[in-house]
């Protein structure tokens, strides 16, 4: 049996022929079948965040009249954006705050992850729990919770007055950068406590001991081995610190003050109180490519460190 198309004799044989060439194409090629075991998680990132930010970019060129848009294209709101300074230290506020409480998280959830990785024998799916078990509370609720232990009148103040360390409340603590920087590293230590200990889980243990014999002490063996060998997972939850936290409103509406005040509240009355859709979008657009950049240098960066120490 055959078919003709257009001067072209198909046969079955040559059908077969083809099968067999793309079924072996695909067994063969382990990306391709990676990609088609993830299209279906594709699909729902592409309508889930390719199609928002399409629009929002979409959006951004765009400009409010009252209560309407006018849709006619143009680079007004990015010119605005960067004529205006505020917007500028508005920016570069959040990149410090976030990059302060990546910082802080790191350092605060290291020995964490440290000590159920390397001292902890038993039940260590309970440590991880228990750790991460203040945080299966509201973040809103633990956001208040740290305005009241931060607060004039809070634990903190109240304990140092008490002892007689301080006369007068720290003002610092509550309504500025710092009370930010305490609360998002409190409240992310979790995200980053996992991708530590799960580097340090992988580091062989034999490389330990044979520094130990070779008379390297514990501060020594930490520099040359344990601390090289866990920068992957130190790299991970930096980003992961740093890239939602650079975009929280929140946290500084609550806590910051005038001083703690962040990109994202900015980007939040556009869409809000000043009603400009099209503004907010154009500064949504500029912190996510800042963002960007700053993550990819801070990748390759990284890379490069960690390849020089390797």
């Amino acid at each position: 049996m055959s078919t003709t198309t257009v001067g072209t004799h198909v046969t079955p044989s040559n059908v077969n022929r083809t099968r067999d060439r793309i079924t072996a194409m695909f067994l063969g090629n382990e990306a391709l079948r990676g990609y088609t075991l993830l299209s279906p998680t594709l699909v729902v990132m592409a309508i889930g965040i390719l199609v928002p930010f399409a629009i929002l970019l979409t959006m951004s060129f765009w400009t409010q009249v009252a209560f309407e848009f006018d849709t006619t294209p143009s680079l007004n709101n990015y010119a605005k954006a960067l004529e205006h300074p505020v917007y500028e230290t508005l920016l570069w506020r959040s990149i410090m705050i976030s990059g302060a409480c990546s910082i802080a998280t790191v350092l605060l959830s290291y020995p964490m992850a440290y000590y159920v990785a390397f001292h902890v024998k038993r039940y260590k799916m309970l440590w991880i729990i228990l750790m991460t078990l203040p945080f299966w509370t509201s973040y809103l609720l633990r956001v208040f919770a740290w305005k009241v232990i931060l607060g004039f009148n809070g634990v903190i103040n109240s304990g140092l007055k008490s002892v007689g360390i301080i006369e007068q409340p720290m003002e610092f603590l509550l309504y500025s950068p710092t009370a930010v920087v305490i609360t998002l590293a409190h409240a992310w230590a979790a995200f980053a406590i996992l991708p530590i200990y799960v580097s340090l889980e992988k580091i062989d243990r034999s490389l330990l001991e044979a520094a130990t014999d070779l008379g390297d002490g514990p501060v020594a063996r930490f520099f040359r081995i344990t601390l090289p060998l866990s920068l992957p997972g130190i790299i991970a939850a930096t980003l992961i610190i740093f890239i939602p936290t650079v975009g929280d409103y929140v946290t500084p509406a609550l806590l910051g003050g005038p001083d703690g005040i962040m990109m994202a509240n900015m980007i939040q009355a556009m869409f809000g109180k000043v009603n400009d859709w099209p503004m907010g979008a154009a500064l949504s657009v500029g912190m996510m490519v800042t963002v960007a950049v700053f993550a990819i240098t801070f990748m390759f960066v990284s890379r490069k460190a960690t390849e020089q120490i390797g």
